[in-house]
């Protein structure tokens, strides 16, 4: 709901940006103060005073209202066959890019493209992407098209051919294998984690070289033990980043449209809603972006089926451990029997002692 392309219908008076018949992005946030030092750099995510989301917030500053009489609502993002924007938020999608395909520029190429840009990507700059779903699978297409070296990190060897011969990485790492890691050791100068699942960070670090950097863009609940010797001995850095302001989204939507960058999508009709919610909450191996159909599909029929269909099953099996998980596991096992075999075999040394000692005494 907070990515999403359509035909502007109609503009304000006062509007500049836009007119009737062009085509139109929104992404992840519809307003923010204009008054911060963040919003003038154009860099409106970091609010000072709090960006307002395009899905489940709150109207801070009156240009996100749904109109007289509901003000107090908060915003309701994409699920609606219409929608008003100031124009200062939206983007002009090209129209030679498939409008279908527009809606995961705003969230998933951004998330992507803003480190890459910030951070310094360039030719030849060898960048590793972490996790290969609808966040990972742009990076890759990104980085190819900014001409870095791009080497895909993910647990198993099961995404390699896709990495590779699909979307065109150069080098593939299965982090799963101590070997693969061992021979990758240094071979990044920048890491983008889009990992959302509750990981070990740090395990990326060997791969990174002197002065590199991981930035960290998945949204994890767990905080992160970091041990502060690589980062210190090689100046190697952990740093978080969030979608982009309005100037860099353009920029991206641009370069999608001059490179033919293309998200992997697939288009389905509003009444599957509940069910895509299921499979993105089990996992998203395939890096698919579902697009739902709003125009073609969201009629009073499907509505009503939708708002009284039960609510998404959220439940999931826990993923089987890797190789690596294995062997950490298997290691700490190991210690905890050595130490207790060592605090044993001490505790009958001193009572051996002990009765040798009494036996003395007698």
């Amino acid at each position: 709901g907070h990515e999403l392309a359509g035909v502007c219908v109609a503009v304000g008076k006062k509007v500049t940006k836009f007119a009737k018949g062009d085509h139109v992005g929104v992404g992840c946030f519809v307003d923010s103060c204009l008054e911060c030092k963040n919003c003038m750099a154009g860099e409106e995510q970091y609010c000072e005073k709090g960006m307002v989301g395009t899905y489940g917030a709150e109207d801070k500053y009156g240009r996100a209202t749904h109109g007289k009489g509901f003000e107090s609502m908060g915003t309701f993002g994409g699920y609606t066959s219409q929608m008003v924007i100031h124009e200062r938020f939206a983007f002009k999608v090209p129209k030679s890019y498939p409008l279908e395909m527009a809606g995961p520029l705003m969230c998933a190429a951004i998330t992507m493209y803003d480190p890459l840009k910030f951070f310094g990507a360039k030719a030849g700059m060898r960048v590793g992407i972490a996790g290969l779903g609808g966040l990972g699978m742009m990076g890759v297409k990104l980085g190819k098209a900014i001409g870095c070296e791009v080497t895909v990190l993910s647990r198993t060897d099961a995404k390699r051919d896709y990495a590779l011969k699909k979307l065109g990485a150069d080098k593939y790492v299965a982090m799963g294998d101590a070997d693969q890691v061992k021979k990758a050791a240094a071979s990044l100068d920048l890491i983008l984690d889009t990992v959302s699942a509750n990981h070990d960070v740090t395990a990326y670090l060997p791969l990174l070289d002197v002065s590199g950097k991981v930035i960290v863009l998945g949204l994890c609940t767990e905080p992160h033990a970091v041990p502060q010797l690589p980062l210190i001995f090689k100046r190697q850095g952990i740093q978080g980043s969030v979608i982009g302001g309005i100037k860099n989204t353009q920029e991206v939507v641009d370069l999608c449209a001059e490179k033919k960058i293309y998200p992997e999508i697939k288009v389905v009709p509003v009444k599957e809603v509940n069910s895509i919610y299921e499979k993105l909450h089990k996992s998203n191996d395939a890096g698919i972006r579902y697009v739902l159909d709003i125009g073609n599909t969201l009629t009073e029929e499907a509505f009503t089926a939708a708002i009284s269909a039960p609510p998404p099953d959220f439940t999931v099996e826990a993923a089987p451990p890797t190789v690596q998980e294995l062997v950490s596991t298997l290691k700490v096992y190991l210690q905890q029997i050595a130490f207790f075999s060592f605090g044993l075999f001490f505790g009958m040394y001193i009572m051996h002692g002990w009765h040798k000692h009494l036996e003395r005494r007698q």
